[in-house]
């Protein structure tokens, strides 16, 4: 009797996605099974995760993809779509695998099939409303102490999955599977606890629908008529109330007449503290609901130039804007430590001596990349070309084994004739000067300095080439007062003026996600508690 010709191996399409509300928050994941030809989904699954990261909520998508595949047929090869370009990098072997939680993953879905019988594309997140919906779900099951259920399942209908080639409905080949352990307890998973990502974790407590992460969803898929919840973005941990600390005013709400010199930080307006940035509220992404921090930010109308512009219609657009089309491009801001300046509160921007940093700030340097190592979500560190910044950065990018890009948009505002000068000495040598600078930002420093109009041109550009440079990826920005709070400003749509009403300490960390569809979230102003 002759032998059988071998059966010819099945081919798979894997869409899996995973999202965190909160980063790390609350989790959960979803694949689907298709075939190629029809496009009919063969298994889908998903499970809600418990408190972690969203990377790790997309490892364990792809994960479960590939082994739902593998249970159809081992012998199949499989074409994988994910929206995640940092999964699809790392398992294509383009990116190299460093955090700790991260490996052991990418190694167990390596070993699903043999290699070389499994291809990687990156999707926009447009494309993966299937995987997406399932993930959704799964989190919206763990909120309400429920395990996923297969059987309640609509992701498929959601996500349009009539519309493909294989007619509507379900074949009776066709099966949906939820995951083995279909509850994990919160922070169980890969080390991450409920400890705050280094971009802030954006959503407040009981707020599961804020942008905040990969967990958003879609306003269709809140129930017709239904609106998200007027809720102002990511809870502020910043300088709420701080009034006078390190502004060098007399007394809080009195005119601010002494300088934070460190980088011109605070320096200004009467009623400094009244109100300070990071209050509760500023940072709204795309909810219609006004800032609720100091008066005037969020309000596009009060902005001038085309990326304030741009930036204010996000904020201030009403209800929920369109996809986001993938993971944020995540920019972690951390200003340099101390020099021998700052506590001298003396202007120090990109014209004056270029003083490297003080024993003082060294150590700040090496307590902000222990912080950072135990967080594990950097991927790539550029610093402004100032002494103090590619020192700070020098020591951080050591601690996390990566190199040191420069930006040369990322250097501090020129002072002109006020470098290495208090306020109180700028006040007595120009006080005209020194008056019409802090009425309008179009005013020059004495000596031909640079406003703080042309340091928002000069950021706003700088933004635009770091996002598309670094799209979906989660960088260090090492810089200086000026510069990080004027990425704040833009993404908040505020005046130009809010940047007397921030403070930022030396060594400190603040975070802005930038989403492909233009929207900017700010995640985290002013953090120190790595100091401490």
């Amino acid at each position: 009797m002759a032998d059988q010709a071998p059966r010819p191996a099945r081919e798979f399409v894997v869409e899996a996605d995973g999202g965190s509300r909160g980063n790390p928050g609350p989790a959960g994941y979803g694949a689907v099974v298709l075939d190629p030809v029809t496009g009919e989904a063969l298994v889908e699954a998903a499970e809600y995760l418990g408190v972690v990261t969203n990377n790790v909520a997309e490892y364990r998508g792809l994960l479960a993809g590939l082994r739902a595949a593998a249970e159809l047929d081992p012998d199949a090869t499989v074409h994988v779509r994910m929206d995640s370009k940092l999964v699809v990098e790392q398992m294509s072997g383009r990116w190299k695998i460093k955090h700790p939680d991260m490996k052991p993953l990418a190694a167990e879905a390596a070993r699903v099939f043999p290699p070389g019988r499994v291809t990687y594309e990156w999707i926009p997140r447009a494309s993966n409303k299937h995987a997406d919906r399932l993930a959704n779900e799964a989190m919206d099951a763990g909120a309400r102490g429920e395990a996923w259920s297969p059987s309640d399942s609509t992701a498929e209908l959601d996500a349009g999955g009539a519309d493909r080639a294989a007619p509507a409905g379900r074949t009776a080949g066709s099966r949906r599977t939820g995951a083995a352990s279909a509850f994990a307890p919160a922070g169980t998973e890969g080390g991450d606890g409920g400890e705050p990502a280094p971009d802030g974790g954006g959503a407040a407590a009981g707020e599961p629908l804020a942008r905040a992460g990969r967990g958003r969803v879609d306003a269709a898929s809140l129930g017709a008529g239904t609106r998200a919840a007027t809720s102002t973005g990511a809870s502020a941990t910043g300088t709420s109330g701080t009034g006078t600390s390190g502004t060098g005013t007399s007394g809080a709400g009195a005119p601010a007449t002494g300088a934070s010199g460190t980088d011109a930080s605070a320096i200004g307006t009467s009623g400094a503290g009244a109100s300070a940035t990071g209050a509760s509220g500023t940072g709204a992404s795309a909810t219609g609901a006004p800032a609720t921090g100091a008066p005037g930010l969020g309000v596009a109308a009060e902005t001038s130039g085309e990326a304030d512009v741009r930036a204010a219609k996000v904020v201030a657009s009403p209800g929920w804007g369109p996809p986001d089309m993938g993971a944020p491009a995540t920019f972690v801001l951390l200003r340099h430590g101390e020099t021998p300046l700052t506590p001298q509160k003396r202007f120090s921007g990109s014209g004056g001596s270029d003083p490297s940093l003080s024993p003082v700030g060294r150590e700040q340097a090496e307590r902000v990349a222990a912080s950072l190592a135990r967080r594990g979500t950097i991927e790539a560190v550029v610093a402004s070309p100032l002494a103090r910044t590619r020192e700070t950065a020098g020591i951080v990018a050591a601690r996390l084994g990566l190199e040191v890009a420069i930006e040369e948009g990322l250097r501090e505002t020129d002072f002109g004739a006020w470098e290495g000068l208090t306020f109180g000495e700028v006040r007595e040598r120009h006080p005209a000067d020194l008056d019409a600078w802090l009425a309008s930002p179009d005013a020059e420093p004495t000596g031909g300095g640079e406003s703080f109009a042309a340091t928002g041109t000069r950021i706003a550009a700088t933004r635009d080439r770091l996002v598309a440079a670094y799209a979906g990826r989660t960088v260090l920005l090492v810089s200086h007062v000026t510069p990080i709070k004027t990425f704040v400003r833009l993404a908040l749509g505020a005046p130009p003026e809010s940047l007397f009403r921030m403070e930022l300490s030396a060594a400190s960390l603040s975070a802005v996600a930038y989403y492909a569809d233009g929207g900017a979230s700010v995640r985290l102003f002013n953090e120190t508690s790595h100091l401490r």
